[in-house]
C-alpha cells in the first residue's frame, strides 16, 4: 500500500509541478501535513542538498521521500512517480508542439501558465524563507520577538544577496562558501 501511495502521490506532484523543482514545494509541504512522511526541517535540508547536488529537486526530494519511508524500493517508486508524467507529457509535446505551436489556444494557454509557475515559485520560496530566516517555534515557545528572528541566517541571507546581484558568479560558489559558513558558524 506504502509503494502505491508513493507513486500515485509523487505521480501528481511529476503532473501539476510545471515549472521545475521548485515548483514542486508547495506540493511537497501538502505531502508534509498529509502524511506526515518526512518534516518541514527535512525538506529544507533537502532542498539544500538537492541544490548543492546534481539533478533535480524534485526527482532529488521524491528519491528522498521514498527512502526515507519505505526504503530502497519505496526511493525507486517515488522516483519513478514524480519522473513518469514528464516522460509521458514530453512525447505527446514532441509529437503535437511543432504543428499545433502558432495555434492562439496553445499559446494563450502557455501565456497562462506563466503567471501561475511564478505564484508557485514565489509561494514555494516564501515558506522557505520562513523555515530558514525565522524561529517560529522559540517565538511561540518565548514570546520574545528577538527569538523570532535567526539573525545568523538572515545575515548571510544578506551578504550572498548582495554578492549574488553585485558580482554573477556560478551558484556553486554561493553554494559551496554557504556550506562552508554554515560549518563553521553552525547555523
Amino acid at each position: 500500500m506504502i509503494y502505491f501511495l508513493l507513486f500515485i502521490e509523487f505521480f501528481k506532484i511529476g503532473l501539476f509541478a510545471i515549472g521545475g523543482g521548485l515548483a514542486t514545494l508547495p506540493f511537497l509541504q501538502e505531502l508534509i501535513e498529509k502524511y506526515h512522511w518526512f518534516s518541514s526541517y527535512d525538506l529544507i535540508n533537502m532542498i539544500a542538498i538537492s541544490e548543492s547536488t546534481p539533478g533535480p529537486i524534485g526527482i532529488n526530494t521524491a528519491t528522498f521521500v521514498g527512502y526515507k519511508t519505505a526504503g530502497i524500493i519505496g526511493s525507486i517508486i517515488a522516483t519513478l512517480g514524480i519522473v513518469t508524467p514528464s516522460i509521458i507529457i514530453i512525447i505527446l509535446i514532441a509529437h503535437y508542439y511543432m504543428k499545433f505551436s502558432e495555434h492562439p489556444v496553445v499559446r494563450a494557454s502557455l501565456n497562462g501558465i506563466r503567471p501561475v509557475v511564478i505564484g508557485l515559485i514565489a509561494a514555494a520560496g516564501f515558506e522557505v524563507a520562513k523555515i530558514a530566516l525565522l524561529s517560529i517555534t522559540q517565538f511561540a515557545a518565548t514570546g520574545s520577538l528577538l527569538k523570532l528572528f535567526n539573525f545568523k541566517a538572515i545575515l548571510l541571507f544578506a551578504i550572498l544577496l548582495y554578492f549574488i546581484i553585485k558580482y554573477k558568479k556560478h551558484p556553486i560558489l554561493y553554494i559551496i562558501g554557504a556550506g562552508i559558513l554554515g560549518i563553521f558558524i553552525k547555523f
